[in-house]
């Protein structure tokens, strides 16, 4: 594209490139924490019913106290979460437990008693949010990707209107604020109101930064990028896992991950404002100043002395000719190559946020400490990320996301015919799952911004990361059905990445294509893939190429 031609000359992979994309990535080492602080925060410590408060049991141990008071939970062997004698079964003390069968039972009117074992406090020993109310931690974290669902929408939309450096800005500052205040709540509904704003900014970084990133890097270089930025996400991943191990109170863990974004915030005044996002909406003037930064900082102050307003907007004449209109949502569809894109790209986007969520969410049912479960988890991305990496460069970025989808759908099906007692096997299947989840997450951000062009690329993004934060939401509800059928949620874990790698199928391939800047380059690229396709010797004429 003619854009690529003036970054070329201006310096494409300078120190600008360098500082700019690194002090872009600094903030997304964050965002892990944030998506996954659900896990520890909201760990579920071992309970049981408060013995009663009228009764004088200080002469006897606890152990005895708790056998005389709170029943066994036959399945398990550990007392039961929920339920406790209406009164002292004193023969407990002498063995005689023929009389248990009649006792009576009753919920826990006094409150619970937790083993803060793991974490010195967490939102469910604070607010008792166990056994009738049990729900509401699942539903803690589908407020907060309702936040993400609700930021990509919003920011999307006006990061095209205003900017993608102004949004960063307001997301920066929205993750500090926002996360300083959940680890101050006072309630759980307060704490909720706040996670949700906290997901809504963690969008707007998310994609703004992703477009930052991209629109100022050339097209040789994009894979090596994009994975590079996957991999601050996975560091982040391991950095939570780190603090959490340090910091066991969950108001002083939320607090900790969120202190950083106010330093992101301040360094974000630095950053430019992407020029292709600057010529496309008649802002040329201030353009042709930051590609004279560019240059300056690449040390190629004469190579960018020479560009000039006429030059910028003679090169750009297409590209400025075909973004007169504005944009939204529904030139996402307006084209029946964006139709398709945008239907296979919500697929896979809902399928493998879906089923990595689910995944990632509930590290406790694993058996294993939830410290080294989380280290694993985020450690099995680096090797992931290589092998799609390689992939990507070789193969295509196709062929790359349907293998990705596929192979974790088909590890999660298996998982469900291990036995629960083997939880080793268990762990190591989920963890080969949740690899090549986070490849097709790494594919899938790359993929999609290759794919939309440039007028609509963050309203594409933001459609796309809508469908991701859609299934977010929905994988903590699917836990829920396990109380019902313990191998279901496993199920349709395992199913929706394998129908979505099907899908993907019907995508272009970009493997070395330009990026395109307008509605019409993604149509004329389709065209040129077809035509690539037809023979060499055309039964319909040796000019017919040519002439479509």
């Amino acid at each position: 594209m003619a854009f690529g031609d003036l970054l070329e000359q201006v310096g494409s992979t300078g120190r600008f490139q360098v500082l700019h994309v690194t002090l872009l990535c600094m903030p997304i080492l964050m965002m892990a924490s944030h998506n996954l602080l659900q896990n520890f925060v909201a760990s579920v410590p071992p309970h049981h019913c408060s013995v009663h408060r009228n009764l004088s049991l200080s002469r006897l141990s606890p152990e005895q106290v708790l056998l005389l008071t709170v029943p066994q939970d036959i399945k398990n062997s550990r007392p039961e979460r929920c339920l406790r004698y209406a009164a002292p079964q004193w023969q407990l003390l002498s063995d005689d437990t023929d009389d248990l069968l009649d006792a009576e039972l009753q919920g826990c009117k006094d409150g619970w008693e937790y083993s803060m074992t793991e974490m010195s406090s967490t939102i469910i020993s604070e607010w008792d949010l166990v056994c009738d109310l049990r729900s509401l931690k699942q539903m803690g974290q589908t407020i907060y990707m309702g936040g993400v669902l609700v930021g990509a929408v919003i920011f999307g939309g006006l990061s095209d209107r205003f900017g993608r450096r102004f949004l960063l800005l307001i997301s920066n500052l929205l993750m500090a604020v926002g996360g300083t205040c959940a680890a101050f709540s006072t309630s759980f509904s307060v704490f909720c109101l706040f996670r949700f704003i906290t997901g809504m900014a963690l969008s707007g970084l998310g994609l703004n930064s992703f477009s930052l990133i991209v629109e100022w890097i050339p097209t040789r270089v994009r894979t090596v990028v994009g994975t590079g930025t996957g991999y601050c996400y996975t560091m982040g991943q391991l950095i939570l896992a780190v603090v959490a191990y340090f910091i066991r109170d969950w108001r002083w863990l939320t607090l900790a991950v969120s202190v950083p974004f106010y330093i992101t915030f301040l360094y974000s005044w630095w950053f430019l404002e992407s020029a292709r996002w600057l010529v496309l909406n008649r802002k040329s003037e201030q353009a042709v100043k930051n590609l004279k930064t560019v240059a300056r900082i690449n040390g190629r102050r004469e190579e960018g002395d020479r560009i000039n307003l006429e030059m910028l907007q003679d090169s750009m004449k297409k590209e400025m000719s075909c973004s007169l209109g504005s944009y939204s949502v529904v030139d996402l569809l307006r084209t029946p190559t964006m139709r398709n894109i945008t239907i296979c790209l919500s697929a896979v986007w809902f399928s493998t946020s879906f089923a990595y969520y689910g995944l990632s969410m509930d590290l406790q049912k694993f058996g294993v400490d939830i410290y080294l479960i989380q280290v694993i988890f985020g450690a099995v991305d680096i090797p992931a990320k290589v092998v799609v990496t390689v992939s990507m460069s070789i193969f295509g970025r196709r062929p790359s996301q349907c293998a990705a989808l596929i192979l974790s759908g088909v590890t999660i099906l298996i998982n469900i015919l291990v036995p629960y007692e083997k939880q080793t096997v268990r762990t190591t299947l989920a963890v080969l799952g949740k690899g090549c989840l986070a490849a097709s997450f790494n594919c899938c951000y790359l993929y999609s911004g290759e794919l939309y062009p440039t007028v609509v690329r963050q309203n594409g993004m933001g459609w796309v990361s809508m469908m991701a934060r859609v299934g977010a939401m929905v994988a903590p509800m699917v836990l829920l059905l396990g109380e019902a059928v313990p191998w279901l949620p496993g199920f349709i874990y395992g199913v929706a990445p394998i129908l979505s790698g099907v899908v993907a199928i019907y995508l272009p391939e970009t493997l070395g294509a330009p990026l395109p800047d307008t509605i019409q380059d993604v149509d004329e690229r389709k065209v040129e893939t077809q035509l690539e396709k037809l023979p060499k010797k055309c039964p319909y004429g040796s000019d017919f190429k040519q002439r479509v």
